[in-house]
């Protein structure tokens, strides 16, 4: 069996090749930047360190090959067509830059083989949907071939969870993580036969659920940690965590993302508070040192419209329930300003200074004037501009 992953990163290396080695898979490395790809050739193994308050463990990965995507196109379209299962973790933006050379690899591949299973592993939701799209382009995939395409592959959207932190500048290929996970992946593009052996996966009939909770869980807690810890000059999220004011200000915004979880896609309450005091131990780990400037970067996507703060709190507006504390975390975002080493947060900074309040709501948030949250959300910016 044979895997063929786009990016050799740290989510690459560390979760998803952990999966396909501990599966039997043959891992093809596929990247463009030249010092990992020659890492890899040159090494056998690597290890994938899972941390957790029970202590270390160890997973040696072997059974892997590395291309540089760049320059050996060829090479690439040739595994695709031999390969079991297409993977990635470039980032959401990358997609369309990987999908053509997946999209000639496809092309190539025999009707009557397995047709091939393509699932992105990225932080977004539909990521699989958007990469599908980029393939299936006239750009990429002539209308003609289109009709028995679904022969050739299946594309099933999936959630990831797991927090991989600042690596160690020296630790070379080996990735340090989390020992908790979760991978869970739509069942229903295999519904003719079976999806690819991996294990761990859990495959499910409806993802939305799954990949909600965990957004406006993991992400919105981890995040909110993130933000007031910076705010009040922390250093990383364990830290943060030490301070009783910052717990209840992520314990109130998990309160209300839960009351929306709960009542939309009908998870026991008992289970999504069990769920809640997981993730704020996880975000807490004292061996994940985890610095507040990493978590809190990319600002502007952070406080977008369908994103972590945003999203939930535009909902329980609509409904008429609290979204106090969701904004007092937009509130720190948009404190988090001119940080060193991020861009978005020095664009968010411009942004800030030379806009009127309702313009950079609906700029950064993606809200209109029709939208409840929409006033309150202005109060806000008001009142960090005036702060300015």
């Amino acid at each position: 069996m044979k895997a063929v992953h786009f990016g050799a990163g740290n989510i690459g290396r560390g979760f998803v090749a952990e999966f396909l080695h501990n599966s039997g898979y043959e891992v093809v490395f596929c990247d463009v930047m030249d010092s990992v790809i020659d890492q890899l050739n040159a090494s056998k193994s690597y290890k994938v360190i899972q941390v957790g308050a029970e202590g270390t463990s160890e997973t040696t990965i072997t059974n892997y090959r590395a291309i540089n995507s760049k320059h050996n196109e060829a090479q690439v379209i040739d595994e695709i067509t031999t390969a079991d299962i297409v993977t990635c973790s470039v980032g959401p933006n990358i997609l369309k830059f990987i999908a053509p050379v997946i999209a000639k690899g496809v092309d190539a591949r025999p009707n009557d083989a397995t047709p091939i299973a393509v699932i992105a592993c990225e932080n977004a939701i539909g990521a699989t949907d958007t990469l599908a799209e980029h393939i299936k382009h006239p750009k990429h995939t002539p209308e003609h071939r289109l009709d028995d395409h679904h022969e050739r592959a299946r594309y099933a959207n999936s959630a990831i969870d797991r927090i991989v932190p600042a690596q160690d500048p020296n630790a070379g290929l080996d990735v340090k993580l989390e020992k908790f996970y979760e991978w869970v992946v739509d069942r229903s593009p295999f519904h003719d036969h079976e999806p690819p052996a991996i294990k761990g996966v859990k495959w499910v009939d409806d993802l939305i659920p799954y990949i909600e909770r965990k957004l406006f869980t993991v992400n919105t807690g981890h995040a909110a940690a993130a933000y007031h810890g910076y705010y009040h000059k922390k250093t990383t999220v364990y830290d943060a965590l030490q301070e009783p004011m910052i717990v209840d200000e992520v314990r109130k915004a998990l309160a209300e993302t839960s009351t929306l979880i709960v009542g939309k896609h009908g998870i026991e309450t008992e289970e999504q508070k069990a769920y809640v005091e997981k993730i704020i131990k996880r975000i807490g780990n004292p061996h994940l040192e985890d610095a507040v400037e990493r978590v809190g970067r990319a600002p502007l996507r952070k406080l977008s419209r369908k994103e972590r703060f945003i999203g939930p709190a535009a909902e329980l507006a609509e409904e008429g329930k609290p979204f106090d504390a969701l904004l007092d975390a937009a509130e720190m975002a948009f404190r988090f300003q001119n940080v060193e080493g991020d861009e978005e947060s020095a664009e968010l900074a411009k942004i800030m200074a030379g806009t009127s309040p309702e313009q950079v709501v609906e700029k950064v948030c993606g809200l209109t004037s029709s939208d409840k949250l929409f006033p309150h959300v202005v109060e806000v910016v008001k009142r960090v501009q005036a702060d300015a």
